[in-house]
């Protein structure tokens, strides 16, 4: 007997055996076994996510011997041919080999004839999109006033180029693409069917490159079990697909973390020599920064992985801003990379660009900016106090902060850190600490993660250990508040000297002028 792809030894039968389309399921379930059937059906989706066979699961269900129900029996003759392709009572037409109106006008009319044996003429049109303007134009009309005993399942990847006088004219389902999860899952429940030994690393690998088609997933399987035989480890399915470990991934992040531009192209060389996919791996980089970036938010969201602790490690190395640029610049890196000289080249100009843009900061490494400065000046500790206005009744003598909350904020640079400065109040700087009020209405800066940043930015600027203590508080006269004023007290003298202008009132009482307030902008005067 002739060796069966996986894809069609392990294509599903029933809707209890599909994998990630639940909500298509529940519905068609819910209307055939409520007898609420439509006379024509749209699946729309990207490739291998299981439109085709939901179709014939769904002729399967009408047909079925024992009656209409979103659970066929599986063992009556109907059931049976529909499996095996050769129910005729099931039309199955490629749209793309059958573009013309003949072929549809030909169809159309064997479609008034009743069924041979089942219940219904069920007509499966596979990518409908490709049918001509002349081929939809005439099969409108019975789309619409199908004969009683005629369905019709319509499925395409580009609904966009079905006309919507045939859309409206249908019930219409958008499959969803696959989830990893999804993918692997369902590889390892077939492997164990199949008696075949598989990582779950190696099947998380293939399943990331099947990129969310269930069909492709199966297909490299196949692939695997002819390269790896009967034991399939990710060592293998890396060789094989040419893809990147993630042993390289992590050792990247970690010289740009050290800035270690020496380190970076001895890891791309290396990568060049095992003749990885670059576009794959700016991809699988751009994958592992995105899971750094929510497990700094969310602690928590971390599935099980060997990735784990080495995510945990690079989370506290980068900082949010340098995370997003590196997954910018992967992204379009990878999206530039056929632009290049060559793969390894642009590869290369992608991770030195890495080394070269990163948000500004004052620490010796702009990637490596949340590795606390522990250098401490000797210097002796004063207590800046303040009166109940809050001003300095004296500058702290180690010469580093004279007091001037304002100008402090004014020096920082843009970033979460000079957003929560610039609302919040000095109440004093004691022991290398600062103590602020942050105005309530700004209480959702009052993070954990925010507060370590203004933290960050302090110690870069001091060269020195600096704690930050937020409380909330109404009424502040804070550095954006104060700025405010400044600006609003700007604006109304410019607008008094401007009505003062004889100029401007000769315009307004010889020509009714008026003058536009929102037009006025202050500007400042040029130093010499």
């Amino acid at each position: 007997m002739s060796y069966e792809v996986l894809a069609r030894k392990w294509r599903p039968k029933s809707f209890e055996g599909l994998v990630g389309q639940d909500n298509t399921v529940q519905a068609l379930s819910n209307a055939l076994d409520n007898d609420r059937l439509h006379h024509a059906y749209l699946f729309t989706g990207t490739r291998g996510v299981g439109k085709t066979t939901i179709a014939r699961i769904l002729a399967k269900s009408l047909n079925c011997e024992l009656s209409i129900s979103s659970k066929p029996c599986q063992k009556c003759s109907i059931c049976n041919d529909i499996d095996k392709g050769r129910f005729i009572d099931l039309i199955e037409v490629d749209a793309a080999s059958n573009t013309q109106v003949d072929n549809m006008r030909d169809l159309l009319e064997n479609s008034q004839y009743a069924p041979t044996s089942g219940r219904f003429k069920v007509y499966i049109i596979d990518e409908v999109h490709m049918l001509s303007k002349s081929a939809f134009n005439a099969m409108l009309k019975t789309l619409e006033e199908p004969p009683s005993h005629v369905k019709f399942i319509l499925a395409t990847t580009d609904p966009k180029k079905v006309p919507v006088t045939v859309i409206s004219r249908c019930i219409q389902f958008n499959l969803k693409q696959m989830t990893t999860e999804n993918i692997s899952g369902h590889l390892k429940d077939i492997l164990k069917e199949e008696k075949i030994n598989a990582e779950d690393e190696a099947l998380e690998i293939i399943a990331k490159a099947a990129h969310g088609s269930m069909r492709d997933g199966l297909s490299i399987l196949d692939q695997a079990i002819a390269y790896s035989g009967t034991d399939i480890s990710s060592k293998k399915i890396i060789s094989m697909l040419g893809t990147i470990d993630d042993i390289f991934l992590v050792s990247i992040l970690n010289a740009l973390a050290e800035n270690n531009g020496s380190k970076v192209m001895e890891l791309s060389k290396e990568m060049n020599q095992k003749s990885i996919s670059f576009d794959l791996a700016l991809g699988e980089l751009a994958r592992l920064v995105h899971k750094i970036s929510i497990h700094q938010i969310i602690p928590d969201s971390l599935k099980d992985s060997s990735l784990n602790e080495e995510i945990k490690k690079l989370s506290t190395l980068f900082t949010a801003e340098s995370l997003q640029l590196s997954y910018q610049i992967a992204i379009n890196g990878r999206k530039d990379l056929h632009l290049a000289p060559d793969q390894y080249t642009g590869f290369n100009m992608t991770l030195l660009r890495m080394l070269a843009f990163y948000p500004t900061t004052n620490s010796v490494s702009g990637f490596n900016s949340k590795k606390k400065i522990e250098a401490e000046v000797s210097v002796s500790k004063k207590v800046l106090n303040f009166n109940d206005g809050k001003s300095s009744e004296e500058k702290n003598r180690d010469g580093l902060f004279d007091g001037d909350w304002g100008k402090l904020v004014s020096s920082l640079q843009v970033g979460i850190a000079k957003s929560l400065a610039q609302e919040s109040e000095l109440i004093n700087y004691q022991d290398n600490t600062f103590n602020l009020f942050l105005n309530e209405k700004f209480s959702h800066l009052n993070q954990n993660n925010y507060v370590e940043k203004l933290e960050e930015v302090l110690i870069d600027t001091f060269n020195k250990k600096i704690k930050v203590n937020i409380s909330l508080g109404n009424n502040l006269k804070t550095p954006s508040s104060q700025k405010k004023i400044k600006s609003d007290e700007l604006m109304k003298k410019t607008e008094s000297a401007i009505m003062d202008d004889e100029f401007v009132k000769q315009l307004i009482n010889d020509f009714d002028a008026e003058v536009v307030t929102s037009s006025i902008e202050p500007t400042k005067k040029k130093e010499n």
